[in-house]
């Protein structure tokens, strides 16, 4: 099973990014049956909220090449 995913990983990683991207969204999609039932609500809320402050001014974006180096610690 290991060389099954291994190789199912090295023929992923050959697809263009959008694709790459279209994948891993469907492969976490199917992970969707263990949320919690309430998730969505509570994520559509945070999302207004956080839209509510970029409007307002209250808060800056910054581009994502930026927020990675700050999660991996580039």
């Amino acid at each position: 099973m290991k060389h099954e995913i291994d190789k199912l990983l090295e023929n992923a990683l050959k697809l263009p990014s959008e694709a790459r991207a279209a994948l891993a969204g469907s492969l976490l999609e199917s992970l969707d049956d263990n949320l919690d039932k309430d998730s969505g609500s509570a994520w559509e809320a945070e999302i207004a909220r956080r839209t509510k402050e970029l409007d307002a001014g209250e808060v800056q974006s910054i581009p994502w090449s930026e927020a990675r180096k700050n999660i991996v610690g580039e």
